[in-house]
């Protein structure tokens, strides 16, 4: 594989190894977030993953059923994200709840970047920054401290955004109980299978300082919840 297939052009062509090739579609030159997982399997996983997904791409020519297509990819996402995380968590204390679920008002925060419409978080100052520029910059988020997003929850789908450059947004963006379940809970509520739904809604993007994260900012969003009256919380990450 090269970047340069013409001998007469005078250039040097580059070659690009399947490792690299794999590599790239996290957060590199061929940035893909559904695709990501082919970095962080093995290399033998990939390629194994890339000759199934022409195979059952030549079946579906013929039969249209791309179930197949959908399944391997789940499969081999499944299989590449079931090793070892890049972060490793003391165990937190286990809490039991005072009074029954059906009497707990509960919060819900996600790491899924949500918020809303005319509510922009304005990552780094900048306005209307879009979902490709924000892949572009995951070094940047990594780095920063994160902003939570304060959801009312009587906000309507229509008025609700996502932007997030560690995952693929696209089921998020077209149905927002994908990852942050904000009609669930609601009707959980209306249910009266929980006490409440603590209003607003809470959700940042968990591509951030982890280490600020976790020593400083969570305790400070904790007690934002506690004095919303949250007894509990569903916390969601992405």
């Amino acid at each position: 594989m090269t970047t340069n297939d013409n001998p007469s052009s005078g250039a040097t062509s580059e070659k690009e190894t399947f490792d690299d090739f794999r590599n790239s579609f996290s957060y590199g030159s061929r940035a893909d977030l559904l695709f990501k997982f082919l970095k962080s399997g093995s290399e033998k996983m990939a390629d194994e993953f890339l000759q199934e997904l022409l195979h059952l791409t030549g079946n579906l020519i013929d039969d249209g059923d791309p179930q197949p297509i959908v399944e391997a990819i789940v499969r081999a996402q499944t299989e590449s994200y079931a090793g070892a995380g890049h972060f490793t968590y003391d165990t937190g204390p286990f809490t039991r709840l005072d009074r029954p679920l059906s009497k707990s008002r509960v919060a819900l925060l996600t790491t899924t970047g949500h918020f809303v419409e005319g509510d922009d978080p304005n990552p780094f100052g900048i306005a209307d920054l879009t979902q490709d520029q924000a892949v572009q910059m995951t070094a940047e988020f990594g780095k920063a401290d994160p902003v939570l997003s304060e959801i009312p929850i009587t906000t309507s789908r229509e008025a609700t955004r996502v932007r997030h450059g560690g995952y693929d947004i696209r089921a998020s963006a077209a149905d927002r109980n994908v990852s942050f379940p904000m009609d669930r809970m609601n009707e959980l509520a209306d249910d009266g299978f929980i006490g409440g739904f603590v209003n607003p809604a809470f959700s940042f993007v968990g591509l951030t300082s982890q280490l600020r994260l976790r020593k400083e900012i969570a305790p400070e969003w904790a007690a934002k919840a506690k004095a919303a009256g949250a007894h509990a919380a569903v916390l969601i990450p992405i």
